[in-house]
């Protein structure tokens, strides 16, 4: 680690996942599995950056009563107090060893805000030293928007998309790791709904070409945001 930061590879990026239920057709660990995959890309693409082991435990809402995802057997959630200091000391532990960008990237929606927030307050108070933190928001929104346009350009119908485990989330598990979906309970995709886990959409049509579109368009576009990122602090 020592070498490599001297020898110029001077960008961390901190994948951010979570441990939550994704409907029946869906393993537990998605956004663990995909953040690692397109973060490995990222940093591919990057050319001088490093991935940190992945950020799993998220808040994903109350343990009592339930809300949120936690209303399903398998999530796993920690406040938003600990989620904060968990990614802060995680940063700050980078730059002690010398890293000058350190980037947030988030898969879930419910924590973007507090990765933002994270670091304003760290970028605030390191304003005279050599490191800065980047929360990566576009790698998300890219998932929420670029990606739908794919989609529904590539023959998807908005019905099908859906927030959560539906169409856009499933495709994009066959393509980055097909073992993770189970094929029983995605031919029954028509049948799910909220009391599943499965959030306004249908995923009985996902395919990995469907989830090519996701992959390509949130690794270059994060890679961008890095890129215009850094290049602002020279």
């Amino acid at each position: 680690m020592r070498d490599r930061i001297a020898g110029g590879t001077t960008t961390i990026l901190i994948p951010i996942g979570g441990t939550e239920q994704s409907g029946p057709a869906i393993a537990l660990g998605k956004h663990n599995v995909r953040v690692r995959f397109l973060a490995e890309r990222i940093a591919a693409k990057l050319g001088n950056a490093l991935v940190a082991p992945v950020v799993a435990y998220v808040p994903e809402g109350s343990i009592d009563p339930p809300t949120g995802h936690m209303r399903f057997p398998g999530t796993i959630t920690i406040s938003d107090r600990a989620f904060r200091l968990l990614i802060e000391d995680a940063s700050r532990s980078f730059k002690h060893h010398g890293f000058k960008t350190i980037v947030l990237l988030g898969d879930h929606g419910g924590y973007q805000a507090s990765e933002a927030s994270v670091a304003r307050q760290l970028n605030a108070e390191w304003v005279n030293s050599h490191a800065r933190v980047f929360a990566a928001t576009e790698y998300y929104r890219i998932a929420q928007t670029t990606y739908i346009d794919k989609l529904l350009e590539a023959g998807a119908k908005q019905s099908e998309i859906g927030t959560h485990a539906g169409l856009a989330d499933t495709s994009l598990m066959l393509a980055i790791d097909p073992s993770m979906v189970r094929q029983d309970p995605l031919a029954k995709g028509s049948q799910m709904g909220a009391v599943d886990g499965v959030y306004g959409g249908e995923p009985t049509r996902s395919t990995a070409e469907f989830g090519q579109l996701g992959i390509d368009a949130i690794v270059d576009g994060t890679t961008d945001a890095i890129r215009a990122f850094v290049a602002k602090q020279k």
